[in-house]
């Protein structure tokens, strides 16, 4: 869990016996702490992967063990011991998941899908997550369960239906959970479950107040919030009119996101159509980045049966450091990063680039803003790969048409 303390043990119990102890992270193998015990000397790697385990990382100088203090979500990774020297030890691999505190869902009525049978009447129910990865959502009647469903690495939003009868008294709750943890949410059916229809007659209370005077009670309640609600929206645009004939833009505002909000923006999926060889520019919507820890896309291919598929080949800090080349070989030199808003170019694309394309903008090691686009081959790629690939016996216009001789 995010802010936790992990240790890798090493089961060593002599170290003497060996020249030198490393711990690397990542795929690149970076070293991060090491025991030389030629020289004497333990070293921690503090300035490495832009400082991320600065004043975080505890070597054992008995046994070898690393600890990581105050866990993020960034430190979800391959950690690897070498030993060197000695008797011959092979490497250990240590895989790390940490995963965000888990909000807890929120069950709601789906007023709009109200049905009812001939023998009784039901009540449809709606429960929801944001911002979620690495989870499953469920519904249980007692300790039994009814339905759920699964998410893996994408930060998305999710809704699990349920119908129940009006009244009825079997014990119901929706939980959320993942490897490590779990948030429950228990439903009180007599609050969220009223009868969607209702005798006019129950309408009238024991006082004797007609149908008809608690009608003319409603609508004015509601021409009264109008009435309003359109003085407001004149007002807003009288100011922004005097603001602009002044000769003055209004500012726009980004709002600075505490550690426990919510996404400052809504993922949403966008399909891109390109062809092969041509230059694609995702972009983001984001019109300045402020202040932020990491910010990172991230390529997937499509219909893959992963349950992480997803590989780092573009990173920027907040320092402005870009680094594009050493995630992923087959992007290098043809990626570029505008650093004011988070757009990506992709050069001279290749059938090998068509797949699932994540953003992930992370404040106070929580993502802040996430965007998701596939980009899918245009429907004239296999025109395209037999002109430039064809045969003796075929020929092509100047718009990689086909043809044959």
């Amino acid at each position: 869990m995010e802010g936790d303390s992990v240790t890798l043990h090493t089961d060593l119990t002599d170290l003497q016996k060996y020249e030198r102890i490393l711990w690397t992270f990542g795929p690149g193998r970076t070293r991060i702490a090491q025991i030389n015990n030629v020289v004497n000397k333990i070293s921690l790697y503090n300035d490495v992967l832009d400082g991320k385990f600065r004043d975080r990382l505890q070597l054992d100088d008995r046994t070898g063990s690393l600890t990581i203090t105050n866990t993020t979500t960034e430190d979800s990774g391959l950690y690897e011991l070498q030993i060197v020297g000695g008797i011959e030890v092979p490497p250990l691999k240590f895989s790390i998941i940490v995963s965000a505190p888990l909000p807890v869902p929120v069950i709601s009525r789906n007023a709009s899908q109200c049905s009812s049978s001939s023998s009784s009447s039901y009540c449809s129910l709606l429960c929801s997550v944001v911002n979620v990865g690495h989870v499953t959502l469920s519904w249980y009647k007692g300790n039994s369960l009814l339905s759920s469903i699964s998410v893996s690495d994408l930060s998305i939003s999710l809704s699990l239906p349920l119908e129940v009868e009006y009244q009825e008294k079997n014990s119901y709750s929706c939980v959320l959970n993942n490897p490590i943890s779990k948030q429950t949410q228990h439903l009180d059916i007599s609050k969220l479950c009223l009868t969607c229809s209702v005798d006019a007659s129950s309408l009238i209370p024991e006082d004797g107040l007609p149908l008809s005077h608690m009608v003319l009670i409603c609508v004015s309640v509601v021409v009264t919030v109008l009435v309003l609600a359109a003085a407001g929206m004149l007002s807003i645009y009288w100011k922004y009119r005097n603001t602009n004939q002044l000769g003055q833009t209004p500012k726009q505002e980004y709002t600075e996101m505490n550690k426990g909000d919510d996404l400052a923006e809504t993922d949403e999926l966008k399909t891109v159509s390109v062809r092969v060889g041509e230059t694609v520019t995702l972009n983001t919507g984001v019109t300045a980045i402020k202040s932020f820890d990491v910010l990172q896309w991230r390529f997937g291919e499509l219909n893959t049966d992963s349950t992480n598929p997803f590989i780092v080949f573009a990173r920027l800090n907040e320092q402005s450091n870009f680094d594009g080349t050493g995630h992923y070989e087959t992007f290098r030199n043809r990626v570029q990063l505008d650093q004011q808003n988070g757009y990506l170019t992709i050069n001279d694309i290749r059938p090998t680039d068509f797949g699932i394309y994540k953003l992930n903008i992370s404040r106070n090691g929580k993502n802040v803003i996430s965007k998701t686009f596939i980009i899918r081959g245009d429907e004239t790629l296999k025109f395209w790969s037999e002109c430039h690939f064809s045969l003796k016996d075929k020929i092509c216009d100047n718009n990689n048409t086909l043809f044959l001789k």
